[in-house]
């Protein structure tokens, strides 16, 4: 079972209710346009014994392959919904990581027992949370000192037609998802205020962003 460590219960509650019901076809329906997540997971270099934090876990199925990619790294996943999270369990059955109910805005790496962790993701979360400048200082101070942030996230579309970028951003809406245009200077200041170098990249003619966060 996942310990609960959620401050903000009324966004829990609106998570709980979208995803009660979604979170059975989530995957399924997500495969096609969430770019970028694979790449990042390949990127993450999690070797023997690191510690790998998802933020905004979901239905686990970033940290599944991840623990399919690093099978020595120690998993360890937050979500602010728990009906997600029963999903998670699910697809991390049989594998040691751990869960837990609390807002990305809101957490520490000691509420996971760990100073820090070595590699922290977030994949396309932040275009779901309100405070999600917050969520990313969180993140950045839950580092451990030689650690790095892993974010992939929509971007602003800048190379698609004005049409698809209509379309795309209406879909959007739907889901409650609001890309964050400032996302990579937003990023980089927090990062290089902490010693932190930044890597940014656009795919897909700017539909995804990825950012990574080091220290250089």
């Amino acid at each position: 079972m996942t310990e609960s460590l959620v401050s903000d219960s009324a966004h829990a509650g609106r998570m709980d209710r979208m995803y009660r019901t979604q979170r059975h076809i989530y995957d399924a329906t997500r495969k096609y346009y969430l770019f970028g997540r694979d790449t990042l997971i390949d990127g993450l270099d999690a070797g023997a014994g690191a510690r790998v934090l998802e933020v905004g876990c979901g239905t686990g199925r970033n940290l599944a392959l991840i623990a399919k990619r690093y099978p020595q790294a120690r998993l360890y996943g937050l979500d602010i919904s728990a009906e997600m999270l029963i999903s998670a369990e699910k697809a991390l059955a049989g594998r040691a990581a751990t869960l837990k109910t609390a807002d990305a805005t809101d957490f520490e790496a000691r509420a996971f027992g760990v100073e820090g962790f070595e590699r922290i993701v977030i994949s396309y979360a932040l275009s779901m949370i309100p405070d999600w400048e917050k969520a990313i200082d969180a993140a950045l101070d839950a580092l451990a000192p030689d650690g790095s942030l892993h974010i992939a996230d929509f971007g602003q579309q800048e190379g698609l037609p004005p049409i698809a970028r209509r379309i795309l951003s209406a879909w959007l809406t739907r889901f409650h998802v609001t890309p964050r245009a400032r996302l990579m200077a937003v990023v980089t200041a927090k990062a290089r205020a902490r010693g932190l170098s930044t890597e940014t990249k656009a795919l897909g003619r700017g539909y995804a962003w990825l950012v990574i966060c080091r220290r250089t």
